[in-house]
């Protein structure tokens, strides 16, 4: 099937709100030629005919689906089998039938019952959608614009029966999922059949007391939009109610046992407890439709196509802080998680990654408030106190949680999975997994040592001593975290120094951690106490800029707080060593990490040879060195970063054909790249650039455009979120000349 959708003959049967909407919807969009109705009230089918709605109807539904090409079915539950028994033997051999009960299993088996148990020209729907109005006159082309419609294809549904009624609905507006049957009315009958027979109770034990006049006569807005359903139907609920009977009883179940446990909370004036009922339920409702699909609560936005286009700017100037360092961020929320005691943070990132670290270990049961504006409170449980999942951790973009977590639920007694998107999907994740093997731990992977990872819970970790094949924070942290877990002593020896931010906190909450050159050490047995966390501003955020202000002359601004901590500032070795101006000022101590405030004013740097030392203090920032390279005299030539390419992307060949892409003098090697600078005359071209997903791409050709005769146009976006979310609102007030087309902005 291409090109507009036009059905021939459709039948509509039951001509309420939900039918009549989505003929309307498909009528007024010219889908439709001719459109027959039935209702066993003589009424309604006078009222659409004259609506527009329906061309005509009979009193006999054999008349109404004769010769139809689809026959929308949309009664009660309980009358499906009867208008399946009436149209048997009616429908054409090529009809397509469809509902939109809310309870499929019982749709299902009365197909089964009726046509036969193979019958393959009946595709199952639901649409999350309705309205206060009932009837005819009810009907809203636009119901369905931007709500859900599930379908619940069995293994034996015809695929251009399927086609058909996924086009009719997408026609509409409505965004289309799919589920089992099973999976459908398990989740319905949490998210809808029982918030309606709660509501329905509530509203009938209220009206039962004997203050009920005071009750509804001082009804807040909260009572009032909670019990706003049972204003419903009630005929039409029961026959829910009794058509999902076995997955409601066990939801029901579950609620009323929770509940016991609520009940007891507020009697004991078990505060922490109560929060975390409260938290874990503002972020499951804040993300309800990820939830309804299960996804995770911090999946990013797949479905919004975000792109930059970044106009020639002017210099930099101002003084600002960039938002907190994402690896301490990440490493806050472990720790505190498995401390005793309340852990509170400052300057914590909002961003996607992190966000995806706590909601991790709030699906491990830990109560965690926040964030809001940077500060978390985190109750921690103790080494010991984590509960399982109740479904895979899903760890959207970030490989930093998932290497860490790798470590942490090996030493778990209960089995976890961890996933990612796309991206996080085809990242390695084997170098986590084999030191992992080594110390006893059981850990699955898909093929080619990719995500997602399955971790045996209830292994015997013994320590071992391991030399990192390659500088790797990543994976330092991860055997380290393993270690506490573990029998005896852990180390770890690095080939090169790296981030030691997972040593420096441990040794902050408390824990004893032994770091002798590139020896770091410790033993199992002890524990982690709470403490306060103040995040300094990220170095890897903060480099943007310190590009930035170096390529385009006139520029002068200084990042507060950022942190610099001795195993991170490669970028301003580096950019110091290409003749770049940068000071840095007000050096102190923060929670045992250093942060100072930097001054970078414009300079003409020049190419060098980047010392291989320096690559791993420099890791994440190269693709905004990259674009530093290109503004300098001469060449530079980069070697020792093999790293770079098993990143969110592989960010030497994506940023060396962006190079490319805008008129630079760039190649790519195994293990770097060298890169002929254009000098103080030079420019950037104008071009489209394609980011691979990931966010360091994506800022690094937008601080490129400084120094553009054109505009750049950087796709693919939306990644940006998960390490630096105000970009966009801190480059365009610094001054660059961004604009963010598609999707929501930033």
């Amino acid at each position: 099937m291409s090109g507009k959708l036009l059905i021939p003959r459709v039948a509509v049967i039951g001509l309420g709100l939900i039918g009549c909407s989505w003929i309307k919807g498909l009528r007024v969009r010219g889908c439709l030629e001719e459109v027959r109705g039935y209702d066993r009230n003589l009424d309604s089918m006078q009222l659409a005919l004259s609506e527009g709605l329906i061309d005509a109807y009979s009193e006999n539904i054999a008349d109404v689906v004769k010769d139809a090409d689809l026959v929308i079915i949309s009664v009660p539950i309980m009358a499906v089998k009867s208008v399946l028994e009436s149209v048997r033997d009616h429908v054409s051999e090529s009809a397509v039938l469809t509902d939109v009960g809310s309870v499929k299993g019982a749709v299902a088996s009365d197909v089964a019952a009726v046509l036969g148990a193979n019958f393959s020209r009946f595709v199952l729907g639901h649409p999350i959608a309705g309205s206060e109005k009932s009837g005819v006159m009810a009907a809203n082309e636009n119901l369905y614009v931007h709500h859900k419609v599930i379908i619940t294809p069995q293994d034996h549904t015809d695929k251009e029966a399927l086609a058909l009624v996924r086009r009719a609905w997408q026609a509409v507006g409505a965004d289309l999922e799919h589920m089992s049957v099973d999976h459908h009315d398990e989740v319905l009958a949490a998210t809808s059949h029982l918030p309606h027979l709660l509501a329905y109770s509530l509203v009938d034990t209220l009206a039962n007391s004997h203050e009920n006049k005071e009750i509804f006569n001082y009804a807040a807005g909260g009572f009032r939009d909670f019990t706003r359903i049972a204003a419903s139907s009630p005929v039409m609920w029961r026959d829910i109610f009794a058509a999902n009977k076995d997955h409601l009883l066990k939801t029901l179940d579950l609620f009323s046992h929770d509940l016991s446990s609520l009940r007891a909370a507020v009697e004991q004036g078990d505060a922490t407890t109560l929060m975390g009922v409260l938290t874990r339920a503002k972020a499951a409702r804040d993300h309800f439709s990820k939830i309804l699909a299960r996804r995770a609560y911090v999946e990013p936005m797949k479905t919004a196509s975000i792109s930059y286009i970044a106009n020639p700017g002017k210099a930099l100037s101002g003084s600002f802080r960039v938002p907190g360092d994402k690896s301490i961020s990440h490493r806050s929320i472990m720790l505190g998680s498995l401390a005793n005691g309340t852990t509170e943070v400052t300057g914590f990132l909002e961003g996607e990654d992190s966000l995806a670290t706590l909601q991790a270990f709030r699906d491990m049961g830990v109560v965690i408030e926040g964030p809001h504006r940077g500060r978390v409170t985190i109750h921690g449980v103790g080494l010991h106190g984590l509960q399982s999942p109740p479904n895979a951790l899903y760890l959207g973009n970030s490989g930093t949680s998932m290497r860490l977590l790798a470590g942490l639920m090996a030493g778990q007694s209960f089995d976890v999975e961890m996933s990612g998107d796309e991206s996080l999907s085809k990242r390695p994740m084997g170098r986590v997994a084999d030191p992992l093997a080594l110390m006893g731990a059981i850990v699955d992977t898909a093929e080619g040592g990719r995500p997602p990872l399955k971790v045996k819970g209830g292994s015997a970790l013994k320590g071992i001593h391991y030399d990192l094949p390659m500088a790797s924070a990543q994976v330092k942290s991860c055997v380290l975290l393993a270690g506490l877990y573990a029998e005896g002593e852990t180390s770890i020896t690095e080939p090169a120094p790296t981030r030691d931010h997972t040593e420096r906190m441990l040794r902050g909450f408390g824990y004893d951690v032994t770091v002798e050159g590139s020896k770091v050490t410790l033993r199992s047995g002890g524990e982690l106490t709470a403490t306060e966390i103040d995040v300094p501003s990220d170095i890897s955020s903060a480099a943007f800029f310190m590009v930035g202000a170096s390529i385009m002359p006139g520029s002068d601004i200084t990042l507060e707080h950022v942190g610099i901590n001795p195993t991170r500032i490669g970028v301003i070795n580096i950019l110091r060593a290409m003749g770049g101006n940068i000071d840095v000022l007000n050096e102190r101590e923060v929670g045992g990490e250093p942060v100072a405030d930097i001054r970078i004013r414009s300079a003409q740097l020049k190419g060098i040879h980047i010392p291989e030392d320096q690559v791993p203090l420099a890791i994440d920032e190269f693709p905004a060195i990259f674009v530093a390279a290109a503004c300098a005299e001469g060449e530079t030539v980069l070697t020792g970063a093999e790293e770079l390419r098993v990143k969110e992307s592989d960010r030497i060949q994506a940023m060396v054909d962006g190079l490319v892409t805008l008129g630079v003098n760039a190649v790519g090697t195994e293990d770097g790249a060298v890169i002929q600078g254009f000098g103080a005359e030079g420019k950037f071209g104008g071009g489209e650039i394609d980011s691979q997903h990931d966010h360091r791409i994506a800022m690094s050709f937008a601080m490129a455009s400084l120094r553009g005769s054109a505009p750049i146009v950087i796709r693919d976006c939306a990644n940006v979120a998960t390490s630096f979310p105000s970009f966009v609102e801190l480059s365009t007030n610094a001054g660059l000349e961004l604009v963010v087309e598609g999707g929501d902005g930033e």
